[in-house]
This record gives structure tokens, sequence and C-alpha cells, in this order.
């Protein structure tokens, strides 16, 4: 791997590690992670029809390597304004129809401007779900019910990953998403 690509993947490992384990953002990751069952894979895309082939790749890869857990993709090149990203979500989700992978696989959606549907672009919320790069991370359904199964307030999860972010200082945010963050607390 090129030094440049190796320091792509490396931040977006360094935020899943203070982010997603560190703040505990999803409860699911730690287990698979220490067992070296994520993987982390640079997209060099830079178009829709590249990324779609990438991704069906990967899930193909899935298919053959059933070791591998859980799969983040990193598109560096491609789907930078979020509303582009948001847009190629129904690409995916009409990939995994048509290839038959509902109830095998599900896209979790990472964005660095990530912004849900009711709130602001500067609300502290969003900050649960932005990342260093567009991400697609493909996740097993049948890991996502076992999880389930043994979580016993999934509901919750959202909320409690929101309560942690409003919790931090600006400084304790900024070593782990590694920007300044600028966000409203709207909804307290």
């Amino acid at each position: 791997m090129k030094p440049a690509d190796q320091t792509i993947v490396d931040s977006v490992k360094g935020w899943f590690e203070k982010a997603v384990l560190g703040l505990n953002l999803c409860p699911f990751a730690h287990k698979p992670y220490k067992e070296g069952k994520v993987q982390f894979v640079l997209s060099h895309a830079t178009d829709d029809r590249t990324c779609l082939t990438d991704l069906y790749l990967q899930f193909q890869r899935l298919d053959e390597q059933p070791d591998i857990e859980t799969l983040v993709i990193i598109c560096a090149s491609h789907l930078q304004l979020f509303t582009d990203y948001n847009q190629f979500l129904s690409l995916v989700d009409r990939l995994i129809e048509q290839e038959g992978w509902q109830g095998t696989y599900q896209v979790a959606s990472f964005h660095p401007d990530y912004r849900f549907a009711e709130t602001l672009a500067d609300d502290l919320d969003n900050w649960t779900n932005r990342s260093p790069f567009p991400l697609l991370h493909l996740i097993r359904e049948a890991s996502i019910a076992e999880a389930v199964k043994a979580h016993k307030d999934i509901d919750a999860i959202p909320q409690q990953n929101i309560q942690q972010l409003r919790s931090l200082s600006e400084t304790q945010r900024k070593v782990i998403f590694g920007r300044r963050i600028q966000a409203k607390k709207n909804r307290e």
C-alpha cells in the first residue's frame, strides 16, 4: 500500500478506535475488532459506477470469507458532498436488492458532514455518524441479530451516543475527531 493510502486508512482506524470504540458508540464493535474481524479497505473510486463495483466486490469478499465480521470501505476520492453521498445510498440499497443480499448484509453510513434528517448542520447529534472520510460500513445481518439479542436495550443506543458526545469538552472532541467541532446542543 502506498504511504498516502496507508495514512488515509490509519486515520480512519484512529477515528474508529477513539470514537466508535473509545466512546462505545457501537457496543458490538469491540469483540470483532479485537479478534481482527474488522477490515478497512480504501476505494480509489472517483465516480458512482466504480464505487458500486468496489462495493460489489467487497460484498463478494464477505460471501467468500466468513471470518470477516464487518468491512469498512473508505471513499477518500468520491462522495465528498453529503448530498451526493446520501443519494448514493439509494444505489447501495438497489445493489443489495438486485443481488439478493437483503437479510444478509446492510450498510451503515458515516460521512464527514453527516446530517440526520431532522437536525441542523451544526447539531452535535450529527457527530455520532461523522467520520474522517465518507465510509460504507458493510455489516452482516446475522451479527446484528445476535447483538440485538445480547443487548438489554438496543433502542437506547442512539440517545446514549448523543448524550456521550454532549458530555465531552471541546478539547476532548477535538482529540477524538481531529478537528474543532462547532456544534449546537439544540435538543438538550
